[in-house]
């Protein structure tokens, strides 16, 4: 628990996008930072919905999220967790624990009333998490898919 004690949650800045592509490279192989650069806000709409987890001024993890509305016929007050990432030298610390507190509570701040994310049916260990988490399988939505070659 003293790991925990130090670990600082902020709201994102453009200047996180090299930590964040490092920690991207190290848990899926692949570095991708055009795609952070896209990822990243520069000037966050709700800056408190883009978080990074840091100790000693290192960045060890991170949440994307967003509020969104009235698309697919859902109500204005939903929340999306779109990534969480933590850098696999703190995973299974309570570091995307601590990120996903804070980003439940800056939306709940501003009246969302329930949170989306997408899930591999097949990733057990990030089901086991949302589970733990609190979160449940969805209401009246599924997902739906086209593949196209």
């Amino acid at each position: 628990m003293e790991f925990l004690s130090e670990l600082n949650i902020r709201p994102m800045t453009a200047g996180d996008v090299n930590a964040i592509v490092e920690i991207d490279l190290k848990v899926i192989g692949k570095s991708r930072p055009d795609y952070w650069k896209k990822m990243v806000p520069e000037n966050p709409q709700h800056p408190f919905l883009s978080l990074v987890a840091e100790v000693e001024g290192k960045v060890i993890g991170f949440v994307l999220g967003e509020v969104s509305g009235w698309e697919f016929g859902v109500p204005d007050t939903i929340g999306w967790l779109s990534i969480i990432g933590v850098d696999p030298d703190h995973q299974h610390k309570g570091v995307a624990r601590r990120l996903s507190q804070e980003f439940v509570k800056n939306l709940k701040a501003m009246n969302v009333g329930v949170i989306y994310t997408l899930v591999n049916w097949n990733d057990w260990d990030l089901l086991k998490f949302y589970k733990a988490m609190g979160f449940t399988r969805g209401g009246d939505m599924i997902n739906l898919e086209l593949k196209i070659d």
